[in-house]
């Protein structure tokens, strides 16, 4: 099939799946002898295996080192390591997103419990005084989650001051 077939099937940019070739993700694309190419019909669910991976939270890399250049070979133990493994880093995440709302809701209430006779920027010295004691404490935490995210390749989210 030619790529606007695959495009329109897939719901993919024909730029989308010549990235996904160029960087080899996608495999087994073979050129016409007019230069187009021509993609077998295991491409459809390699691009739908790739587009869902990716909502998972898996990146480029980890789908290439993933999915196998034929799609009949799966190795089941290592897909089933690799899927576990993402599942737990989706834990870790979910738990730091847990302890930022902690402390962004900690925060909402230092902010909101300003003495009434104190203006709001010497109650932000004092929230933002506080604030810094419990960033030494959070500083060992915070190396080990980008020490995770280094190691998998995946990115951290990252939280704005609501000072």
């Amino acid at each position: 099939m030619k790529i606007g077939e695959l495009a329109e099937r897939t719901g993919l940019a024909p730029s989308r799946i010549r990235f996904y070739e160029r960087i080899g993700l996608l495999k087994a694309v073979e050129r016409q002898a007019n230069g187009y190419r021509s993609y077998p019909d295991d491409a459809v669910l390699a691009l739908r295996l790739i587009a869902t991976g990716q909502r998972a939270g898996f990146s480029l890399d980890e789908l290439r080192a993933l999915l196998p250049g034929d799609l009949a070979s799966w190795e089941h133990g290592t897909l089933l390591d690799t899927l576990r493994r993402k599942v737990q880093d989706i834990e870790a995440l979910q738990a730091q997103l847990a302890q930022s709302k902690a402390q962004l809701v900690e925060l909402m209430a230092q902010i909101e419990a300003r003495p009434q006779d104190m203006d709001c920027a010497a109650n932000a010295r004092r929230v933002l005084s506080e604030m810094r004691l419990g960033e030494a404490d959070s500083a060992p935490a915070a190396k080990k989650v980008r020490r995770r995210h280094e190691k998998t390749g995946t990115r951290p989210v990252h939280h704005k001051s609501l000072i």
